[in-house]
């Protein structure tokens, strides 16, 4: 999918069509998630800095993520993706390998990829591109040539065509330090790393490295697709916009992260063996520590208090900048433990009251409520979404994704009885119309018309 997350909130928000969106955390020390393509033309770009970023395009709209909208377009693309094949391997939300041999095939492989193309942008309003070769190395690197909107097809003998003048960074497995390595003995490109030879990439990186970037940069990547990849382990983390010193308010979090994470774990219909709380200390320092437990367990209570006793064995007197908590050990089964699960014995009769976690210091993010891109409802407006808010005062938009020119904008106290938070609203209502996944030619950055297919010459 092409800029996913931006392009959701473009397409579920129509002031927003055609306009500079970055997604991702927005406070002090927030990461980009994801930026439009009108973003990207001013420098920004995923896992960038959101302080950077509002350097670089300060007329973006920074929006949170709302990863139930993303998670509920991803299902209609996955289920898109099983028309074609049985055989999908899940990347992430919005990236997948599809084997192709394993479906049923009706016609050429290319046409194929242009229907799937066609039904994902019916169903979704969003568009997406596809990269067509015989192994999974190519594929990717072929989906990346084609975006925006667009297909590569990488037919047998043009391998070479493709990989020889991509830099190194493009094959996996060569990340920064790698790439150094690579640098320093002269190699920039992937033709320069075919050109080296096995021997001397082995002499550079060792055996099973070198061995496997030199088949890479010969297009070799025997690689099955694997469907159903198990997860290992599900975790949550927060970074706080400053770092927490009180050990009440430290407490307070991992109680809130467990019970995020106790929610992701059971609606994944999982448990899990190991706990696991990660802490970032301020002077960027990262402690992990895990302990495990008898038996799986999906229980909130017992999840909750091994975090508290693993957090209990790390100095956060320096300030904590961010936490976070996991459960690994995964397993399709809960095995009630009780003995391992409480520390002491319930007397008959007794009732177990669940300990709830103390009220944390007030917070910024308590005072200012609203963050933007959020769903609210109006009880006299309707529906719309936070632009922004400060200073005792939140400005919404009111507009829906089935609108086609942009709502109205109005401004209220943030302790208006009359506004509320909202669940979102549906891209595509059932038995409507997608909304349209880009701007009317009249707004600036726009375009009305599909993005270019590009076949085997990669024009």
């Amino acid at each position: 999918m092409d800029a996913f997350f931006a392009a959701v909130e473009q397409a579920a928000k129509p002031s927003l069509r055609g306009k500079p969106v970055v997604v991702g955390g927005l406070g002090n020390r927030g990461v980009v998630a994801t930026a439009s393509y009108e973003a990207r033309v001013h420098g920004v770009h995923s896992a960038m800095a959101t302080a950077h970023a509002r350097r670089l395009c300060p007329n973006a709209a920074y929006l949170i993520p709302r990863f139930g909208v993303y998670r509920q377009i991803s299902e209609i693309v996955m289920a898109l993706l099983a028309e074609v094949s049985p055989l999908i391997e899940p990347l992430s939300l919005d990236e997948a390998f599809v084997d192709l041999e394993a479906g049923e095939l009706a016609g050429d492989p290319r046409a194929v990829a242009v229907g799937l193309r066609s039904r994902i942008r019916a169903a979704t309003g969003l568009t997406a591109s596809v990269g067509l070769a015989g192994s999974k190395l190519l594929a990717k690197i072929a989906s990346e040539q084609a975006k925006p909107d667009g297909l590569v097809v990488v037919r047998p003998g043009s391998e070479r065509a493709l990989l020889d003048p991509l830099p190194v960074r493009t094959l996996w497995g060569v990340g920064p330090a790698t790439a150094e390595h690579l640098r320093k003995a002269g190699i920039l490109t992937v033709a320069e790393i075919a050109q080296a030879g096995e021997a001397e990439l082995v002499r550079l990186l060792g055996k099973a490295h070198g061995t496997s970037l030199h088949a890479m940069a010969a297009g070799l990547d025997n690689r099955p697709v694997v469907a159903d990849r198990d997860v290992k382990s599900i975790s949550v983390e927060d970074t706080f916009d400053s770092d927490l010193h009180d050990r009440a308010h430290v407490r307070y979090e991992i109680d809130r992260l467990a019970d995020r994470c106790v929610q992701r774990l059971r609606g994944a219909g999982r448990s899990g063996r190991t706990v696991v709380v990660k802490v970032r200390r301020y002077d960027f320092s990262t402690l992990t520590r895990s302990e495990t437990l008898r038996a799986p367990t999906d229980d909130l209570s017992v999840v909750r208090e091994t975090a508290r006793r693993l957090l209990e064995a790390v100095d956060t007197t320096g300030g904590v900048r961010l936490l976070g908590v996991g459960v690994a050990g995964l397993a399709d089964f809960t095995q009630e433990d009780l003995f391992a699960q409480h520390a002491g014995a319930q007397e008959p009769g007794e009732e177990i009251v669940p300990e709830l976690p103390a009220a944390p210091p007030p917070q910024p993010e308590q005072v200012h409520r609203w963050l933007p891109g959020q769903d609210v409802v109006h009880e006299e407006f309707g529906a719309g979404w936070v632009q922004g808010s400060g200073v005792g005062r939140v400005t919404v938009r009111f507009e829906v994704p089935s609108d086609t020119a942009p709502g109205r904008v109005r401004t209220f106290p943030v302790d208006d009885p009359a506004l509320a938070h909202a669940e979102p609203l549906p891209l595509v209502p059932p038995g409507g119309q997608s909304p349209p996944a880009t701007s009317p030619k009249s707004w600036s950055g726009g375009s009305s018309g599909p993005g270019p297919e590009r076949g085997t010459s990669m024009s």
